[in-house]
């Protein structure tokens, strides 16, 4: 019969050297700059949205935009800091100020506009251009931070999904504010949002599953 020294030292001698995880608020600041580098591609594919001088000189457009922008970034930090063991889960209410602000000016926009009768017949609108921002905004940012937290995730697996996901669909909310003349807000929650379901409800059941078969 192995004694437990022994147990332990011939684990330990097999055993790989873990990496440590960076802090919280470098892989925060690594996700950003991700960010900022896909705003900068859509600045140069895209352009500014048209009325965009016009628009910074009304307050709720100001406070609006800002506030997507911080609720991405606070959201983006509590999802890093909620999956450490040893944080708080009160990181998680991190976000939520800036989340009811943005929240607050949030109007239906670009769930109309999907297409447009002209001369030349039916065209796509701009709420079909949004979607294609959206999409090309939030995929690179949601597998961004999916491999940045892939190694920490299964900590609080429900509240860190929903927590990245808000700040990809609060970045994303922003990238489009910038880009189209519509407010896309809705569309981007729901998209994002309904994904980070999707794979909650999956990633539960398969946990469900996997215990049954045990």
């Amino acid at each position: 019969m192995i004694t437990t020294p022994h147990l332990i030292e011939l684990l330990a001698s097999g055993a790989k050297p873990v990496r440590r995880l960076r802090p919280p608020l470098v892989r925060t600041a690594a996700w950003l700059l991700l960010a900022a580098g896909i705003f900068a591609l859509l600045a140069l594919a895209h352009g500014v949205r048209p009325d965009f001088a016009q628009r910074v000189a009304e307050p709720v457009f100001v406070v609006g935009l800002g506030a997507s922008l911080v609720t991405g970034v606070l959201a983006a930090l509590a999802s890093f800091m909620a999956s450490l063991p040893d944080r708080s889960r009160g990181w998680l209410l991190l976000p939520l100020p800036a989340l009811v602000v943005w929240v607050s000016t949030v109007s239906y926009g670009c769930l109309t506009h999907w297409v447009v009768m002209g001369p030349d017949g039916i065209q796509l609108g701009e709420a079909a251009r949004c979607f294609a921002t959206l999409t090309l905004t939030s995929l690179p940012l949601s597998l961004g931070l999916y491999a940045m937290l892939r190694y920490a995730v299964w900590i609080r697996p429900t509240a860190v999904t929903l927590m990245g996901s808000l700040a990809v669909a609060a970045l994303t909310a922003t990238a489009v504010s910038l880009f189209h003349d519509l407010d896309a807000t809705i569309m981007v929650l729901l998209w994002n949002l309904g994904v980070a379901v999707m794979i909650v409800a999956i990633g539960g059941a398969v946990g469900v599953r996997a215990r049954g078969s045990t």
